[in-house]
């Protein structure tokens, strides 16, 4: 695009939704580019009001919605996918202003967006089919699972589309209704579909006030959140007053844990993959690498050479063809890179691959390995969620599956074996909701998606994802 070329973004307004319609606010605030700090648009703020009459309008909908057909919520959710296929453009554009991503992340994350709703179709009637429980010569029992009501769904900045898209998709195909509540820092990739029914799906943005009043209002049934372990525990909390249903997707530092079979040179760009996708700003990234001791010296000098050619930041071009980018916002940008001061101010082996961010506007950090640090260090008890990587040596197994089951986190892991039932017998001893193995992790939309332990309540994703928008219902059906 030339210099000269007018901005296609600078037309469009953003707003809440209620009932349908667009809706200003009195509050407001500036969405900011984290490539260049720059101010961009502004993100009207909900108010209590609009909260209120967004749930009854989605109240009033589910009257109708929630009795819908099949082949009509079918028809509804196919439509969705095709505005998402028809502004990829628009959607991308927005993405890489308020997420940081490069065109080609940001376009990747549109058709996954888009994606969830093509597959949410392909389960037989766009409804989870009723089940026989129990049945002799006197009793049937059918299982039939019907839809909550109104959902909120609050939903993180780091891929808030596909994100964002996982909850509504879900909740509108089980026949519930939906508010979502995205981010502050990425409200505007999923303000409006014009294709849904007045109160069927609304958006309403704002920060944590905003969510409060959304997990303590009687007239929401559920919850479904994905973000911190403290936020997760104080929504729990809030949920529990008026006995809301929940799903809880939480913080993982997942481990990867490559032995010694392996043949590095497959295996050292995957797990940096892994690592730094998003610049590590992903649930289930490789927070920590445990390498087997024979393997180590190898895997690092690789790794940092993979980093060096693949992921040294590219700061002025978000069309360059990079996985890479900034950190998303601010308050993330500065965790970050108080780890790496931690670990330079404990003397650890700190390896930055590629150019500081000295000087430069934009919430830079680059590829950083830590080399080896104890166990018991920040870097390693704590989820970095960005491209702060330390990598651990390991001999014995009961040691490392040890290290890797820490008592905080429980998403997803990842095993790096050549021998499969070497690989298999590694991944069950594991304490994580998901397990990759010899592959970059990254979750399938056909596999239920769960944390263990503080990572989570309730999951996502496959048949068992959309359960967790159904409640169940049993019959008991005299036969004679």
């Amino acid at each position: 695009m030339g210099s000269n070329a007018p901005d296609p973004l600078s037309q469009v307004e953003f707003s809440n939704v209620v009932g349908g319609r667009p809706r200003g606010a009195a509050e407001s605030h500036r969405v900011v580019d984290p490539r260049t700090e720059a101010d961009l648009w502004e993100a009207p703020t909900a108010s209590a009001r609009d909260l209120d009459d967004a749930v009854e309008a989605g109240r009033a909908a589910f009257r109708t919605w929630g009795r819908s057909t099949p082949a009509e919520r079918a028809a509804v959710l196919n439509a969705v996918a095709g505005v998402l296929y028809d502004n990829e453009d628009l959607l991308a554009g927005i993405l890489m202003r308020e997420t940081g991503k490069s065109r080609i992340m940001a376009q990747m994350e549109v058709k996954r967006a888009a994606f969830h709703y093509e597959y949410v179709l392909a389960f037989p009637t766009v409804q989870l089919e009723d089940e026989i429980q129990y049945e002799d010569d006197d009793l049937q029992i059918v299982g039939t699972h019907e839809p909550y009501g109104v959902i909120g769904a609050i939903s993180p900045w780091n891929f808030p589309l596909i994100l964002s898209s996982v909850k509504v998709a879900s909740a509108l195909a089980t026949g519930n209704c939906v508010i979502i509540k995205p981010s502050p820092f990425t409200p505007s990739a999923s303000w409006r579909s014009p294709v849904l029914p007045a109160g069927v799906f609304q958006a309403l943005n704002g920060g944590a006030d905003v969510g409060e009043r959304l997990t303590r209002h009687p007239g929401v049934a559920h919850i479904s959140f994905t973000g911190t372990i403290a936020v997760g525990q104080r929504i729990m909390a809030a949920c529990a007053g008026t006995l809301k249903k929940v799903i809880l997707e939480l913080a993982g530092n997942d481990a990867a844990v490559v032995t010694d079979d392996v043949d590095l040179g497959v295996v050292v760009p995957k797990v940096a993959l892994g690592c730094l996708l998003h610049a590590g700003q992903m649930c289930v990234a490789s927070k920590r690498v445990y390498v087997h001791a024979s393997r180590y010296d190898d895997f690092l000098a690789r790794f940092r050479a993979h980093l060096a050619e693949t992921y040294a930041a590219t700061y002025d071009d978000a069309d360059a063809p990079s996985v890479f980018g900034p950190l998303s916002n601010r308050p993330n940008f500065e965790r970050c890179r108080g780890f790496v001061e931690d670990c330079r101010d404990k003397g650890y082996e700190v390896i930055t691959v590629g150019e500081e961010q000295e000087g430069k506007k934009g919430f830079w950090i680059p590829p950083t390995i830590v080399a080896n640090p104890p166990e018991d260090s920040l870097v390693v008890r704590e989820e970095q969620f960005g491209p702060v990587v330390p990598i651990m040596k390991w001999e014995d197994e009961e040691d490392v599956i040890a290290r890797a089951n820490l008592d905080n986190a429980g998403l997803g892991a990842s095993v790096w074996c050549r021998d499969a039932v070497r690989a298999r017998k590694l991944a069950r001893q594991l304490e994580t909701g998901t397990v990759f193995i010899n592959q970059p992790p990254q979750p399938h939309h056909a596999g239920y998606f769960a944390g263990q332990k503080l990572s989570g309540v309730g999951g996502e994703l496959g048949k068992q994802g959309l359960l967790s928008y159904c409640q169940t219902k049993s019959l008991h059906i005299a036969k004679r």
